[in-house]
């Protein structure tokens, strides 16, 4: 019989960092919209993007707008994404609601690339605080991923579709200058939201395949301080029996691995592939001291 192994007490303190990451978060990315992209009629993409332009074409509150039009993607998202993911998505954008309208009226610069780049940086950082915790403020996204397996188009190719008909709803309403400007914006934030969730010391994961494997392996055991596994398999074409090291390393470790790895088999085949999350106690203590 399974019972859950993590005390009620964990769980709960778990809850509430989450929450408060998710508020954070959304407090950021309004910080963002309300300083320094609605006052300079730049837009986001998504809901939001769609909220900004109806907002100037309505005067209705764009907090209230940003709630009534996720709302059936939240629906949506609750019979496909479950229970949980649905609270946190509509906890983040009943807290950037209610951030928008504290933020609203105070403009940080009237300066079109600042608002643009300083702008795209924030929301991004907002955005990908929220998309870390569990959460979102996008029901296109959540719209994306149930159509996009109907019709056979990628989670990607749909959203691209769906900014390049809200962009254009831009260029007509506000100028195909600030439409440009909020496409700039966007990318950077969509930069922004890899760092913050992926980080910037993403490691790499390493596989070599070498006749001297072993003494590799101690090698890079004895000058580098990593962890290694030995796994053992055969060539497909030479059907001999062959041993292969994996290991994670961090981007500062490479150049070092690759010295050592030349110097003793300069025949050893090696593949390494970024790693954007890894776990382990062994791997923290090593990241702290590099």
């Amino acid at each position: 019989m399974h019972t859950k192994t993590i005390p009620l007490k964990f769980r709960i303190l778990l809850i509430i960092r989450k929450m408060l990451f998710l508020t954070i978060g959304a407090f950021i990315a309004a910080a963002a919209i309300e300083g320094f992209l609605l006052p300079n009629n730049i837009i986001d993409g998504g809901v939001i993007g769609i909220s900004m332009i109806a907002t100037y074409l309505t005067k209705i509150n764009l907090g209230l707008l940003v709630v009534l039009i996720n709302f059936p993607f939240i629906c949506l998202a609750f019979t496909k994404m479950g229970k949980k993911f649905v609270l946190q998505t509509f906890y983040a954008i009943i807290m950037f609601s209610l951030a928008l309208n504290i933020f609203h009226g105070h403009q940080a610069t009237e300066d079109l690339l600042l608002a643009t780049v300083f702008g795209g940086i924030i929301l991004g950082t907002g955005v990908g605080i929220i998309l870390k915790n569990e959460g979102s403020l996008d029901g296109t996204e959540i719209l994306s991923l149930v159509l996009s397996k109907k019709w056979g188009f990628s989670v990607g190719e749909f959203i691209m579709g769906m900014n390049i008909f809200i962009y254009c709803g831009a260029g007509l309403v506000f100028g195909w200058g600030k439409a440009m400007y909020s496409m700039l914006t966007y990318f950077i934030a969509f930069k922004v939201i890899d760092i913050v969730i992926e980080g910037l010391n993403s490691s790499k994961s390493v596989r070599i395949i070498s006749d001297k494997s072993y003494e590799i392996g101690q090698t890079l055991i004895e000058k580098l301080d990593i962890g290694i596994t030995y796994i053992y398999g055969q060539g497909g074409y030479s059907k001999v029996d062959k041993t292969m090291i994996y290991c994670i390393i961090s981007r500062l470790e490479m150049s070092k691995m690759k010295e050592i790895v030349r110097e003793i088999d300069p025949n050893a085949f090696m593949s390494i592939v970024d790693v954007h999350e890894t776990y382990g106690a062994r791997l923290k203590k090593r990241v702290n001291k590099i």
